[in-house]
């Protein structure tokens, strides 16, 4: 079995192989439904950086998820081995705040079709859940209203609401440069300012809900609205990753008091906040 059929079976993908429209479509789906956005590494102090044969060891052979880099990372390969025109490009998640200090701190991917550019993005927590062409734009993919918009400078915005909290990135459709992207890499894995640091996430995007993890707090999002619960013991924690996300990582367990700890720092008394 190659590389590329064993990474198929990983995502569960048994459609089709052209490089079209209707098979990135496809392999978005899939890929987010079977592989989580997480940050365990990170939170575990194992070291993560954008080699592409230990991406897909961790996403493949062990099953994993992964961050933007290594969630795109591994996509964008799949995709040139597919004979997709397709680029990587330096983002910068809340450049509208922080400016261009921003950029590379997400990995993103442009793929042109017939000379159109469509933004794919496997690695920003699961929101797009098809590819968006490069033009201005509002689109529904329940539960979240999405919207595409030029930024200025040649920049552009991405920005997801789903329940009145808008999120963005913006990007050049210009190649990244790759020092940019490993530094950023490193950055968020080992500064205490990250929230990569800060906190636990998990997060996997179905065609119909988004659930998330973020420390103790385990939330359900569709089109009719969010629910959420909050974990109460390290082995709920454990459970839930293996059950929810398909994470199989009792290590998790000892972050617990860590967990425990930065939940109280943010909601106080107010145990069932998130």
């Amino acid at each position: 079995m190659t590389p590329l059929e064993r990474y198929f079976r990983r995502i569960g993908y048994a459609g089709a192989l052209r490089p079209d429209l209707e098979t990135l479509r496809g392999l978005m789906r899939a890929h987010l439904a079977a592989v989580p956005f997480e940050n365990l590494d990170v939170q575990l102090g194992r070291p993560v950086d954008l080699n592409s044969e230990r991406i897909f060891e961790k996403i493949v052979a062990r099953r994993r998820g992964g961050w933007c880099y290594e969630m795109n990372g591994i996509f964008g390969w799949a995709l040139g081995e597919l004979g997709f025109e397709v680029a990587r490009l330096a983002g910068g998640v809340r450049r509208d705040q922080a400016g261009d200090a921003a950029l590379g701190n997400h990995l993103c991917l442009l793929v042109r079709l017939d000379g159109r550019p469509w933004l794919a993005d496997v690695g920003f927590g699961g929101s797009l859940l098809e590819p968006l062409p490069l033009e201005p734009l509002e689109r529904d993919q329940p539960p979240f209203r999405l919207r595409l918009s030029q930024a200025g400078g040649g920049f552009w915005r991405y920005t997801e609401d789903a329940d009145g909290a808008p999120f963005s990135f913006d990007f050049a459709p210009a190649p990244a440069d790759e020092s940019l992207l490993a530094a950023k890499c490193a950055w968020l894995q080992s500064d205490p300012a990250s929230p990569f640091v800060q906190n636990l996430v998990a997060q996997k995007r179905l065609a119909d809900r988004h659930i998330s993890l973020r420390g103790r707090v385990l939330k359900e999002l569709t089109a009719e609205g969010a629910r959420k619960r909050v974990l109460e013991t390290a082995d709920e924690l454990v459970e839930t990753l293996r059950e929810t996300f398909g994470l199989d990582e009792p290590d998790a367990a000892r972050l617990w008091p860590t967990i425990c700890a930065r939940h109280e720092a943010l909601f106080g008394a107010q145990q069932n906040a998130g």
